[in-house]
């Protein structure tokens, strides 16, 4: 029990105030008691001798004069080995073993270690007595799946330290102090291989922040061709309920070429993340050939869990993306859905009874956002090696609508957009990502210039076909229905992606780059038909034959034979044929 102990003295829903007399800080973990229950609180503002908590589970019980233990630390997690395939809710407690200890439904004020305290790692030492360590330095490592995980000297410790004592070679648990180092004042501070941290402050132990360059090849051909990520930048991906955000997720996040993914579904539908749960460990990792969920870290607060601890699920996940991040790895964070994290801000701004900004979100809603996408990046590590964070985040809009405060905040400081459209969704067009409204800031896997070159004829061919809903087919000329025809060509056979096709689903920069080149050459050919009839059977039979074309391997003898046929079709309409 703390020997600071506060009084509740006003209670709006899992909002309470609470009297202390000793000094409490700004984001300070309290524990309001409900009999022999505590529920875990964060201070979020502070008026004279009252703090105003948030409260992380469900208030029923709580009356005026309850007593409420004030930690005197922050909100933080746990950062050590065996944080992967794991699951975890909005604070950090393993839902497995949550429910092994509580059943089905879930106690309120039940709180368990993140980290396993029983299982021994395999250490090894990498620094010796006499070394000179600073914080993010590498101690040892041990093995964690795939990986090499590094035990680092605590990110909280400032300045030199020199190494007076390591651990040998051998099997311990998280708690075994593995080092000792001392400061500059002489003291000797004890290290094991788990360290707490804030989930509000970055860990900022490295030497240098570089500028994403290089592309986050994510294997969906209209995000690395046309609205690329880069390792280390971050990007949103806005639509409306049912056009494919979690499916473009779960796609990117099998594929995509990094080291660890960390799902943060916030607030979502319990179905949904039922769903995700299942599918991941029977989801076979193209890397490995083992289960994906071994290299995925998944933190869940669904919708039915405490609107509270939505807020403190993104900054979990964020905060564990930035530990990997430090080991040297590339790390992408997929936060489905932020929406629903602004809603919880709105909530609680509401019964702080703030002075609402639009649609009555908290006028620092942009900052928080920008505040939060700022974590994500690349940087060089003090050893020479490099590790980043890329961040994509969903934003639900209601009813599509992107000028809404959420999206328009986030559209400021991400560097991609990829907007999914109802249309698009509805006609089975998928990624539904919209090939004119979407963008990016990001270099791709293709020449900027034929990229831009083919957007152009999508502009372009969109025009006729808003042109022809008025005046008809007849009241267009055959130049114009075969620039529409070739947009249309250019959004079946490459734009659009059989995400559930053992082949297609995945399409490497190289055979993006090959296949693209290639389509740009058909974009291009001049072409010559007697009518619109004929030429709409024709690009028919183009799109067929293409479409078969992305269902094989590129190196196979199909492959070159579908290739063939797709310029034998081209010749039959040349200038000469």
């Amino acid at each position: 029990m703390s020997d600071n102990v506060g009084s509740i003295v006003g209670i709006n829903g899992n909002l309470i105030t609470v009297r202390f007399d000793k000094p409490v800080t700004q984001g300070e973990v309290g524990y309001a008691r409900v009999g022999d229950v505590t529920l875990k609180s964060e201070v979020i503002r502070i008026r004279g001798a009252n703090a105003e908590l948030q409260v992380f589970e469900d208030t029923t019980g709580l009356k005026i004069g309850d007593p409420v233990d004030f930690t005197g630390n922050l909100l933080t997690v746990e950062l050590g080995p065996g944080l992967l395939a794991q699951v975890y809710d909005g604070l950090q407690n393993p839902l497995r073993e949550l429910a092994e200890q509580c059943g089905f439904f879930l106690q309120r004020g039940t709180y368990l270690k993140a980290l396993d305290r029983t299982k021994k790692w395999d250490y090894t030492p990498k620094a010796r007595p006499g070394d000179e360590v600073e914080a993010g330095d590498t101690l040892g490592t041990v093995p964690e799946g795939i990986f090499e995980h590094r035990v680092m000297v605590p990110f909280a410790l400032t300045g030199k330290h020199a190494v007076v004592e390591v651990a040998a070679s051998g099997s311990y648990t998280v708690d075994h102090v593995v080092a000792k180092l001392r400061n500059a004042q002489g003291d000797v501070i004890e290290v094991s291989m788990v360290q707490p941290w804030p989930v509000k402050v970055p860990i900022q132990a490295y030497a240098e922040r570089l500028r994403p360059v290089d592309p986050l090849v994510t294997k969906v051909r209209i995000v690395d061709t046309f609205f690329p990520v880069a390792r280390g930048g971050v990007y949103c991906i806005p639509g409306p309920f049912g056009a494919g955000k979690t499916v473009l997720q779960q796609v990117t996040s099998r594929h995509a070429d990094v080291d660890i993914v960390v799902i943060a579904a916030c607030g979502e539908r319990a179905g949904e993340v039922v769903e995700t749960l299942r599918e991941f460990p029977e989801l076979i990792d193209p890397r490995t050939g083992k289960s994906l969920m071994e290299r995925t870290l998944i933190i869940c607060n669904t919708s039915s869990m405490p609107v509270a601890a939505r807020e403190a699920s993104v900054y979990t996940a964020v905060t564990i993306c930035e530990y990997y991040r430090q080991m040297g790895l590339n790390v992408l964070l997929l936060a489905d859905s932020t929406s629903r994290w602004a809603q919880a801000l709105r909530e609680m701004s509401g019964r702080l009874e703030e002075i609402p900004g639009e649609e009555a979100f908290p006028a620092y809603l942009e900052s928080v956002i920008a505040a939060f996408y700022e974590r994500g990046g690349l940087v060089r590590l003090r050893d020479g090696s490099e590790g980043s964070v890329t961040i994509g985040g969903t934003v639900s809009p209601a009813g599509g609508n992107f000028d809404e405060p959420v999206t328009q905040a986030t559209l400021k400081v991400v560097g991609a957009f990829h907007g999914l459209n109802r249309e698009r969704s509805d006609a089975r067009r998928y990624p539904a990502i919209h090939p004119l409204d979407s963008w990016s800031k990001y270099p791709g896997v293709v020449d900027g210039a034929q990229v831009a070159e083919a957007r152009e004829i999508l502009r372009r061919g969109n025009e006729v076909d808003q042109m022809m809903k008025v005046v008809g087919e007849e009241g267009t000329s055959i130049e114009d229905f075969v620039l529409y025809l070739k947009s249309e060509f250019l959004d079946a056979a490459y734009l659009q992606q059989n995400s559930f096709h053992d082949v297609d689903a995945a399409s490497s920069a190289e055979r993006q780059h090959y296949v693209f080149a290639k389509i740009q050459k058909i974009l291009t050919h001049r072409m010559f038909f007697p009518d619109k009839d004929t030429a709409r059977r024709w690009f028919l039979q183009l799109t067929s034959v293409t479409k078969d074309w992305n269902l094989v391997e590129m190196e196979s003898d199909e492959f070159k034979q579908l290739e063939e046929r797709i310029f034998s079709l081209l010749a039959e309409v040349s200038e000469h044929a």
